[in-house]
């Protein structure tokens, strides 16, 4: 029998409240989501001393909420799809644009929008040259 192919990208960030990433974990898509952001939960809690709150969608409930509040010790509020009473369509979710203009930002460029790379290593190096170039960007021009 053949084993199945697993193709596609998972990304998991960190992000500050202006969309600038402090923390990535690109992971091959079989990962689910409550399990690869409790890998990069463990990761990264001791570089961000200062988080109190994570902000997260639906994908990561059940497990990784409460293993969040009792190992990290943060906040977690959970991003629901708001259904039923007449909704439909687009919705707008209070926090979750700042991730989505993040990733809106890295598929703007070429060799992010479509998954090219062989290795997660090199798509995360990707990933981080894309912001370094970003935030360049924003800095002043020297006098």
């Amino acid at each position: 029998m053949r084993e199945k192919k697993i193709t596609g990208r998972k990304r998991f960030v960190a992000v500050d409240s202006l969309g600038l990433i402090w923390a990535l974990w690109v992971a091959t898509a079989d990962h689910l989501d409550r399990d690869g952001g409790r890998w990069f939960l463990s990761q990264v809690r001791h570089r961000l001393p200062r988080v109190r709150e994570v902000i997260v969608d639906s994908g990561f409930n059940g497990k990784f909420v409460t293993w969040t509040r009792r190992v990290c010790g943060w906040a977690v509020t959970l991003m629901k799809t708001l259904t039923g009473s007449g909704t439909q369509g687009f919705q707008i979710h209070a926090r979750r644009w700042v991730v989505e203009r993040t990733f809106g930002w890295l598929v703007s460029y070429r060799r992010l929008g479509k998954d090219y790379e062989r290795h997660t290593e090199t798509s995360e190096a990707m990933i981080y040259a894309t912001m370094i170039h970003l935030m360049l960007r924003r800095l002043p021009p020297l006098p």
